[in-house]
């Protein structure tokens, strides 16, 4: 059975909502996701220019990776997390908070401003590793 021990030598990343690090023992699978973003299942962009709603389907496209794996959100042992907005993003951060906490966990996590994502318009991806 995994278990995960948070590893924060100060609380300030605690109050944003994730560990600085995670000690995980017992893991007997690991998913590696790759980037997720606002597309749908053809891969089209939606909701073009409108971060929270990009981040909202976004983590809905994770969600559904990590549980077509048999693992739920609280599995999550780390996040990569590219915005070509990094204010607009953590506006709305929330929407993380809500899924994650929901779950009672609170992944490290990099949050990385970038120029561009791979389609015009997206705004927001999220990557993954999850394991139990």
């Amino acid at each position: 059975m995994m278990q995960r021990q948070a590893v924060n030598p100060s609380d300030w990343s605690v109050k944003l909502g994730y560990n600085q690090a995670e000690l995980i023992e017992g893991v007997t699978r690991q998913l590696i996701c790759s980037g997720q973003t606002s597309v749908d299942d053809g891969g089209n962009l939606q909701h073009d220019g409108d971060m929270r709603a990009q981040i909202g389907l976004a983590l809905d496209n994770l969600e559904a990776v990590v549980k077509r794996a048999g693992m739920t959100l609280a599995n999550v042992t780390r996040l990569g997390i590219y915005a070509t907005d990094v204010d607009a993003a953590l506006q709305n951060f929330d929407l993380l908070g809500s899924r994650f906490g929901g779950q009672g966990v609170a992944p490290p996590m990099t949050l990385l401003g970038v120029t561009r994502l791979a389609l015009p318009g997206m705004l927001f991806e999220v990557e993954a590793t999850a394991a139990v």
